[in-house]
């Protein structure tokens, strides 16, 4: 059984000094990897890793997750070998197929139906894969020698069929999982459902049943590198309570009237109770599931940072 790891999303970037503090705080708590999104009006992806990798000593970087639609590969190679190298080899890729058609209007981006998205998300690791493996670019060679200028690749070798940093591919639909079996080190099981007959990005929070389906199917599908994957576990709220109950029932009303208060207080998605029983939670999850690397937003970083102590 894997030791747990502990994320937690960089949601805005009030100032420099602000940003710098939270992050060195989130290393104090003993978070292990600060990551960044990939949406319009949020902060940059690899400007935000960098920079937190540089406030603080230990901790990984990441992203959860890339909206590839949005990357062309080559630029995108160039920025994860870039971050990598920055950061002394400290950078985690997650990779995602996209899912909020608003962001792909306002940027101008084609929006496509979920397969030709999930088809792009294949292609894409394939050609970072390859851009990573490749000894630079022949047309830079002679320029290169002569001023003995160095390739850009990623520091680290693990990931990508062992030419780059280790990948996260993170969904909950068959075809995105089949991705993750079959080419991930870092598996996500996201907690969230798009509605049916709703509009892109209407979601719905997943059950333990749909959570325990999904883990079954990219088991089944990983063969023989079942054991290699480690479990990722975004965490959509943290509610410190005596009343663990009364609370399930609180956010079946206001928040989640498609589940009831037992599914509220099942579900892996949402950790509600004192620090203790959360730490329980998250054992009794990993040892369900499998997940061991635990993320949560970061507007509940400090909540959850006590629990973290309780699980090393």
């Amino acid at each position: 059984m894997r030791d747990f790891r502990f994320g937690f999303n960089v949601v805005d970037v009030r100032s420099r000094a602000d940003f710098v503090e939270r992050c060195r705080r989130a290393e104090g708590f003993g978070y292990d990897v600060a990551l960044a999104a990939d949406h319009l009006g949020t902060a940059a992806p690899f400007t935000t890793m960098v920079a937190a990798a540089d406030a603080t000593d230990r901790m990984r970087v990441g992203t959860l997750v890339l909206n590839v639609p949005f990357w062309n590969p080559h630029l995108l190679a160039r920025e994860i070998a870039t971050a990598d190298r920055l950061t002394g080899g400290r950078v985690e890729i997650g990779l995602g197929a996209g899912h909020m058609k608003w962001e792909f209007d306002e940027a101008g981006i084609a929006w496509q139906p979920f397969g030709a998205r999930v088809d792009r998300l294949a292609e894409m690791i394939e050609e970072l894969r390859r851009l990573f493996a490749r000894p630079g670019f022949e047309q830079q060679r002679a320029v290169k020698k002569a001023f003995g200028l160095a390739d850009l690749a990623p520091e680290q070798r693990t990931g990508f069929g062992g030419s780059g940093p280790p990948l996260l591919i993170g969904g909950t639909g068959d075809t995105v999982l089949e991705l993750a079996a079959d080419h991930a080190d870092i598996v996500g099981v996201a907690g969230t459902y798009q509605a049916k007959g709703e509009p892109p990005g209407t979601f719905l929070l997943g059950t333990a049943e749909q959570a325990d389906e999904r883990v079954r199917f990219v088991r089944e599908h990983a063969g023989g590198r079942v054991d290699a994957l480690e479990w990722n576990l975004l965490v959509q709220f943290v509610v410190v309570t005596d009343d663990r109950r009364a609370v399930a029932e609180e956010m079946g009303v206001q928040k989640l009237p498609y589940l009831t208060a037992d599914e509220i207080l099942e579900t892996p998605y949402l950790l509600i109770g004192t620090e203790e029983q959360m730490a329980e939670q998250l054992r009794e999850r990993r040892e369900r599931y499998g997940f061991s690397y635990v993320t949560v937003h970061g507007s509940f970083m400090d909540t959850f940072g006590p629990v973290i102590e309780r699980l090393r």
